[in-house]
């Protein structure tokens, strides 16, 4: 409980649970643009997690309607939580190291959604020139081991 807010205020909001996928290939890292109709800023593919689907079943699903590729889902491998600091939006990203099984990775996807529009594999030094989220992405895609815990980031920049 925060201590100088009144209990009697605190209300329960809802905390979106969401799977995202790290998919390297050749040293490149899968990216997709976030939000509809939005080039300019990029994370790796997923989405919401529906209840009675596990979480790589999620991730799957998600994978495949957004690049029509189909992984393996291998360790989570960082859990982030984005929040708007003004605003209700509070979102908790878990993280899983993926494996290409199947899929034309260089294909023109069309996510059934419309949110995914375009897909970029790009090298560490390519990624340190996008406007990305998490922060930790490139540490995370091209780490080794662990599993970082990134809490409350910021959603709005």
């Amino acid at each position: 409980m925060v201590a100088d807010m009144p209990s009697a205020r605190l209300r329960p909001l809802p905390i979106r649970l969401a799977v995202r996928g790290i998919v390297l290939r050749e040293g490149r890292l899968l990216l997709v643009n976030t939000w509809p109709g939005r080039t300019d800023f990029w994370s790796v593919p997923g989405g919401g997690a529906l209840p009675h689907q596990s979480l790589p079943e999620n991730l799957i699903r998600e994978m495949h309607e957004e690049t029509g590729l189909t992984v393996a889902v291998g360790a989570p491998c960082l859990v982030n939580e984005f929040h708007d600091p003004g605003g209700v939006f509070h979102q908790v990203d878990i993280f899983f190291r993926c494996t290409l099984v199947a899929g034309d990775p260089d294909a023109d996807w069309r996510d059934p959604e419309g949110v995914v529009s375009r897909h970029l594999w790009v090298t560490r030094e390519e990624l340190a020139g996008l406007r990305v989220k998490p922060d930790a992405l490139a540490a995370v895609a091209w780490g080794a081991g662990g599993m970082p815990y990134d809490p409350l980031e910021p959603i709005i920049w």
